[in-house]
């Protein structure tokens, strides 16, 4: 049965259902439930990005190319709500380095960051949102951790092992940090100082020597609450008598101590009723451990054993008794040991049982041992919202027993929640679908070896699950895999990525290990993942109580701009507003205020970032108005939620990655080729001219102005400013202590100090000692950007109190002007793929290839009967090639394709 005639039974077994449940008493709770959630589901539909990156990690001076994909709602569409796409690049501060917007057509874009030659080694983050994925919080942005390796400009190369122990009742954290150049040659008997911080405070600090092997062993105590997250150990080594070099180690954990929870099935143990509980052990580097282990009660017998199965996680079957207490007595991989409480068992209640381990259905049993007859239970499955599944007990019932078929559900994540006869929920169960219902890929190539620089046509082919054709779009990266070698199971896809992490909060390990090879194993790990795992896209209180309006951040269609205008508190109506541009090519938008005093400009466009002023005046012409813009405010970064990914030897088994990217650069640098942002010796670098203003509020930049006067220009005695300007400034003459510029109106100068506008006579009551600069602007070009402040010509001052004056909205006060430098979108740049032909062969013989992303193609769209044909060249490097294809039909079905080759 094809994909698209079982959405059209679940829509008729749906409908089924709902009218069964809609046929009874209008307080039944099901009728509530559903009516609640295509409520919700219509005010906040669920949107999703993936991104396909073209490598799992980075060298400096590579691109990060990648493909979005916005899909929306739990059959995972192309979403059409939001029509730009932001995406960062974050450092390892919590900082962003670059930012992207992009326009997404259809839910698709794609784009990339240029990472410089210079670029510090670390763990970097790679962040997409919407501005409409805002209302639903960081936790499901994509966000990716990605490791970036310098062999260009690094000299030192760390590995670095902790270990941990408790001397006195204080944890003390040892380290034995090795120092080697990238030949793997060690640092010997090398001066190294050092100092720990967390959370830039500074913990301890020490000095040492490298020993022959070129470790350096050090130590510090855990004494403070705070040492639970991730610190850094600063290090300067000092290679020879002339050069320190600064490395910084992460420190991804102050203890050995392993968090141990427990989980039962639906929330709650409850007295005499079977049910499953699941643990996930976790250390305090955020990864899972191993442990294994025995339940028992107060009376020291054993009930229930335990082992973690994958990656500190498992699950066993308790029947707690009343009068009856549990812990686990826990025995870690090392040896040692604890005991953990249970959570309490009810005296009364419900417990649900789910059983998920037969590939084409679920059996679900709901068991309560309450007195009397609770009522009618209802029972409903949804996934973003969606209904999909709806069922009511019988009354009195002490349990019931139902089977569902997977088919009925999409894939992904399915929340069950089991409500009492007055609508109360009860109980809730994650269950995750595995059905079979992706595009069928295959790709195809002539033969399965080749030559370097050897011409590769690749086939793909996108069929359904009854072998039909089907039109999709797809990215598709071939990687030299033997440069780039990865661990399949930690890798994140289109699969891991929209089915599940998009869908749960918090951090999950090895994500690729559920969608790799799919078996019982798989199938039973993945199911206790989503028992230990949170899941709060929305509360239920609040859809049930109808309390979920819009969220405040609405979808982007174009780039926007709004406001409110308010003259003497009230709203400014039909007044003239005015936008203009004077970066690049001058322009100029208007409209007029509405009977609120709200005014928006849609469907701007502009090429990444631009300056731009809003005008606004009374309808009778009045300046004065305050200008207040919407939504202005940049999107915060909190920390890293995927924090465990953070490797804390990010150059460990990159040997042969390092390696190929310094012969690559080095190669290029000596042959004069190559875009790189920083030349060695072969190049004479010519320092930029640093400009003499520091922390000027100038909006065309610091310096560019028509003529700038700093402190030593003005050291000529005099007392008063305005006196002291006479004569110095080219084209202002002064009338009664007013500047006036010769090329204006027979209006005075605006005068801005350290950011804010202050009138002209002021000048008379500055003292010239506390004058760093000052900027005059004359000229169209330096004075638009003001636009009526400006007309006559503008003097910005800055004085040396320090902080200078930075535009910051909420301190501008020149009324009905206001400066806004809105973020423009980025354009893509194109992957260059070389062409090794027989004339270029001859010409490039000598040439050196050895790029690691062979091919990068993000917008592949397979014709009528399935198939689209990509070919490209090969690079210097030998081994495996790596083609990953991941793309998406216009049904929401996802396809992901893996095709190795060899390169002799």
């Amino acid at each position: 049965m094809s994909y698209r005639k079982i959405l059209a039974l679940l829509c008729t077994v749906l409908c089924a259902v709902i009218t069964i449940s809609f046929s009874v008493a209008d307080d039944d709770p099901i009728q509530k439930i559903a009516a609640q959630l295509e409520k919700w589901l219509s005010n906040n539909p669920p949107e999703k990005v993936y991104l396909h990156l073209d490598k799992p990690y980075y060298a400096s001076g590579d691109t990060i190319w990648f493909k979005s994909y916005v899909t929306i709602g739990s059959t995972h569409q192309l979403s059409g709500l939001s029509g730009i796409l932001n995406v960062d690049l974050i450092n390892d501060k919590d900082v962003v380095e670059q930012s992207v917007k992009l326009p997404l057509i259809s839910g698709l874009a794609w784009g990339d960051f240029a990472l410089a030659d210079t670029i510090k080694e670390g763990s970097y983050r790679v962040r997409a949102y919407t501005n409409y994925m805002r209302n639903a919080g960081e936790d499901y942005f994509f966000d990716r951790t990605i490791n970036v390796v310098n062999a260009i400009s690094n000299k030192v190369f760390t590995k670095t092992d902790y270990t941990y122990t408790s001397v006195n009742g204080i944890q003390k954290v040892n380290a034995i940090i090795n120092y080697s150049n990238i030949e793997g040659v060690p640092y010997a008997a090398k001066e190294v100082s050092y100092q720990v911080e967390y959370d830039g405070k500074r913990v301890d600090r020490g000095k040492g020597v490298t020993d022959d092997k070129g470790n350096l062993s050090l130590s510090f105590d855990n004494k403070l609450p705070f040492l639970s997250g991730q610190g850094k150990i600063v290090t300067q080594v000092s290679i020879d008598k002339k050069e320190k070099i600064s490395k910084t180690v992460i420190v991804k954990a102050a203890s050995a101590k392993v968090d141990v929870q427990f989980f039962p099935e639906g929330g709650n143990l409850v007295n005499s009723l079977a049910s499953v509980v699941a643990f996930k052990a976790t250390g305090a580097d955020g990864l899972g451990k191993d442990i294994k282990g025995v339940i028992k009660d107060e009376q020291n017998a054993v009930v229930a054993n335990f082992a973690s199965a994958h990656l500190g996680m498992g699950q066993f079957n308790l029947t707690p008794q009343a009068g009856h207490t549990y812990k686990a007595y826990v025995t870690y991989a090392d040896g040692s040991e604890a005991t953990v409480d249970l959570p309490k068992a009810l005296a009364q209640g419900y417990v649900i049982n789910i059983d998920t381990h037969d590939a084409n259905r679920l059996i679900v049993r709901v068991e309560n041992n309450l007195p009397g007859d609770p009522g009618v239970i209802s029972l409903v499955g949804q996934s973003d919202g969606k209904l999909y599944y709806a069922a009511k007990g019988r009354s009195g019932e002490k349990s019931f027993v139902t089977t569902i078929p997977k088919s009925r559900f999409p894939s992904g994540t399915i929340q069950f929640t089991l409500f009492s006869a007055t609508g109360e929920p009860l109980n809730e169960r994650l269950v995750f679908i595995q059905n079979k219902y992706s595009l069928r890929l295959d790709v195809t190539a002539d033969k399965q070896v080749y030559k370097t620089r050897e011409h590769v046509k690749l086939n793909l082919s996108s069929k359904d699950e009854e072998d039909k054709p089907l039109q999709g779009i797809f990215s598709v990266a071939v990687i030299d895999e033997t440069s780039v070698p990865m661990e399949e199971e930690s890798e994140h896809t289109i699969f891991s990525d929209i089915l599940l992490t998009s869908n749960i909060k918090g951090y999950v390990e090895k994500p690729n290990y559920y969608f790799t090879n799919e078996n019982d194993k798989t199938r039973a790990d993945l199911d206790v993942l989503m028992l230990t795992q949170g899941f709060r896209r929305f509360e239920w209180k609040q859809v049930l109580a109808g309390n979920t309006p819009p969220g405040g951040y609405q979808p982007e269609k174009t780039l926007e701009l709004s406001g409110t205008a308010t003259f003497k508190g009230k709203p400014v109506v039909k007044g003239p507003v005015t936008i203009f541009n004077t970066a690049g090519n001058l322009f100029t938008r208007d409209t007029v205020t509405d009977a609120n005093g709200h005014f928006k400009f849609t469907n701007l466009l502009f090429k990444d970032s631009a300056k731009l002023v809003v005008q606004v005046r009374t309808a009778d012409g009045k300046t004065g108005v305050k200008i207040e813009l919407d939504n202005t405010k940049l999107q915060a970064v909190t920390k890293n939620k995927n924090a465990p990914d953070v490797n804390i030897n990010l150059n460990e088994g990159m040997n042969g990655f390092l390696h190929n990217n310094k012969s690559w650069y080095d190669w290029q640098v000596k042959n004069g080729i190559g875009n790189r942002t920083i030349l060695l010796k072969e190049v004479n670098i010519r320092q930029k001219k640093e400009s003499p203003v520091k922390n000027s509020s100038n909006l065309n930049g610091s310096g560019n102005a028509d003529q700038i006067l700093t402190a030593k220009d003005l050291s000529l005695g005099c007392t008063q400013l305005d006196i002291c300007l006479q004569g110095r400034l080219t084209g202002v003459i002064f009338k009664q202590g007013l500047p006036y510029s010769t090329r204006g109106p027979n209006s005075p100068m605006s005068i801005i100090i350290d950011g804010s506008p202050v009138e002209g006579d002021a000048l008379s009551s500055i003292s010239v000692p506390d004058v760093e600069t000052i900027e005059v602007l004359r000229t169209v070009a330096t004075t638009a950007i003001y636009g009526s402040r400006g007309a006559g010509g503008v003097i910005i001052i800055t004085t040396k109190r320090g902080d200078g004056g930075r535009y910051d909205p909420s301190r501008w006060d020149a009324p009905g002007l206001i400066p806004y430098s809105p973020k423009g979108y980025y354009l893509a740049r194109e992957f260059y793929s070389p062409k090794y032909d027989e004339e270029s062969l001859s010409r490039n013989q000598q040439l050196l290839d050895l790029r690691t992303t062979i091919y990068w193609n993000p917008n592949i769209i397979t014709d009528e009967n399935g198939n689209a044909v990509f070919d490209f060249y090969n690079a210097d490097g030998k081994g495996t090639y790596k083609v990953i294809v991941e793309g998406i039909d216009n049904d929401g079905v996802i396809g992901r394709k893996v095709f190795r080759y060899k390169v002799q």
